[in-house]
């Protein structure tokens, strides 16, 4: 059995976060999640196992899910990002 792709979900509204932990874990994904970008950074630095980072842009906070993005890149460039937003333009 091969191991499982952990993917890290950054996400303020905690029943949208749950839904989208939900459909992971039933895919098949190991999955944390973290409401802010804080959290994120977070788990990060303790779970050198994340491959990716699913997180929203528009969040509050220290940084929105841009900036956590780039963070993310400067610091831990292996891990793929998936930036999403429900905002409507």
């Amino acid at each position: 059995m091969a191991p499982s792709i952990c993917v890290l979900v950054v996400e303020d509204e905690p029943l949208i976060r749950m839904d989208i932990v939900d459909f992971l874990l039933g895919e098949g994904f190991e999955v944390l999640e973290a409401a802010n970008a804080d959290e994120a950074i977070d788990l990060l630095e303790a779970n050198a196992q994340i491959q990716i980072m699913f997180t929203d842009i528009d969040m509050p906070g220290s940084m929105d899910g841009i900036k956590l993005a780039a963070a993310v890149r400067d610091r831990w460039p292996p891990v793929r990002i998936v930036a999403t937003s429900g905002q409507a333009v």
